[in-house]
């Protein structure tokens, strides 16, 4: 790949330890259409190092048992590998206490529970919620289906041609009614990274709470909950090189106790009759039936990864590797980015003139390289950029800059077959 003089250069200590990460993933290790595997989609589903998939495994050999309650060795052991990896991730995110960490299914599960419980105990007929134009649809979705059971209103924060919200506007729709606000922390389709901690402010002072989707964000960043000053904070594990499945939900204890249960049965009881029901303490009053204990143990692994690769190695790594490859798809002719914004996260959207995006990724595809098109579960991004859908390259702590040129050759052949 030609680069021009002023591309960015990524130094050799850190393609090296990006390439000693890349040796920890065995799925990596493989060709596809006999080509060595160029995986740019982890803003989907980010893959496993050895160590969360040897964790799991270990789980599943040796100490499978349903978690509590269990006096046998198989339950003690493995109610202390569920619990020990509440505590990893209280740790991680540094919530205050291992009470405000919620097991969920996944990100999506977090932001139902919240507008489902929040919802009924504190939201009624022509209060309002706000969220932004950037959101996935799990975070438009479920407010939506809240103001119709509540007869409540859905006010959304406009953004602009580079992909950024208007704050100002933010501060303008902030009112007495407003009773929530639900916004990402980082864009899954335009990779923008918004300054929540201005925006949690903002809310807190005028006593609003906020939900943050940190989906986009866990992976890639230090996240300090305490410090962001959030209500909630959602993410999945899955897309921290973690096991599908499972996610988390952090909620500040004093809202949490306030809120009515989301489901019922398993450990969310402490005793029931046919005239009554008694609720367990947090956090098991929100995780209704047998979780998924493999899963949190794999997360549990996930975490005790990015812990020893140093989440802040991890950002550096690959916000350099985000200029480079910026840099590179910018001067493919014909090649438009979509989402410019100041600050992002590894994540470029691009459409290309005379190819539909879903053709990019078939040919990109016989190439070996692994990218994510369409509308990226953010129909109403599409709407405003004008476009039907997008491809999407997006990177992971795995990623070289060997990755970026065998993308950019790609594409190049894409412009050969498409014209």
């Amino acid at each position: 790949m030609s680069n021009s003089s002023d591309s960015p250069i990524l130094s050799s200590d850190s393609e090296a330890w990006a390439e000693n990460i890349r040796r920890e993933f065995p799925i990596l290790d493989q060709e596809v259409r006999g080509k060595p595997l160029v995986f740019l989609d982890s803003a989907a589903s980010s893959q496993r190092p050895r160590s969360v998939i040897d964790a799991v495994t270990w789980y599943e050999e040796h100490d499978h048992a349903n978690v509590h309650r269990g006096v046998h060795t198989l339950s003690q052991r493995a109610t202390d590998a569920f619990e020990g990896a509440r505590e990893k991730v209280r740790g991680f995110i540094n919530a205050e206490s291992t009470s405000e960490i919620i097991f969920v299914r996944g990100t999506t599960e977090g932001i139902n529970l919240v507008a489902s419980s929040f919802g009924q105990k504190f939201i009624g007929e022509g209060d309002e919620i706000i969220i932004s134009h950037m959101e996935h649809h799990a975070n438009i979705v479920p407010w939506q289906m809240l103001c119709e059971r509540n007869k409540a209103v859905l006010r959304v924060i406009p953004m602009d041609e580079r992909g950024e919200l208007d704050y100002q506007a933010y501060l303008d729709l902030l009112g007495p009614r407003t009773k929530i606000v639900a916004l990402n922390h980082v864009s899954n389709a335009l990779g923008t990274i918004n300054p929540v901690k201005q925006y949690v402010a903002a809310a807190r002072e005028k006593g609003i709470p906020i939900l943050l989707d940190g989906a986009q964000a866990v992976p890639h960043m230090p996240v300090d909950v305490r410090d962001l000053d959030c209500d909630f904070y959602v993410f999945s594990s899955h897309k921290m090189y973690g096991p599908t499945g499972v996610g988390v939900l952090y909620g500040r204890k004093s809202l949490l106790e306030q809120l009515p249960p989301y489901q019922g049965g398993g450990d969310m009881i402490l005793a029931v009759t046919f005239e009554k029901t008694l609720y367990n303490e947090l956090p098991y009053r929100l995780e209704a039936g047998t979780p998924n204990i493999s899963g949190v143990v794999g997360l549990g692994a996930a975490v005790d990864f990015l812990q020893r690769v140093g989440i802040d190695n991890a950002e550096r790594r690959e916000q350099e590797l985000l200029a480079y490859a910026t840099s590179a798809l910018e001067n493919i002719p014909g090649l438009r980015m979509i989402g410019t914004a100041s600050h992002k996260a590894g994540v470029m959207s691009f459409v290309m003139e005379r190819a539909h995006p879903h053709d990019i990724g078939t040919i990109l595809d016989t190439e070996g390289v692994a990218v994510r098109t369409g509308h990226h579960c953010a129909m109403p991004v599409m709407d405003f950029f004008k476009v039907p859908a997008t491809a999407r390259a997006s990177l992971g702590i795995y990623n070289t800059r060997l990755d970026i040129d065998k993308l950019v050759e790609a594409l190049q052949r894409v412009r050969e077959v498409l014209g």
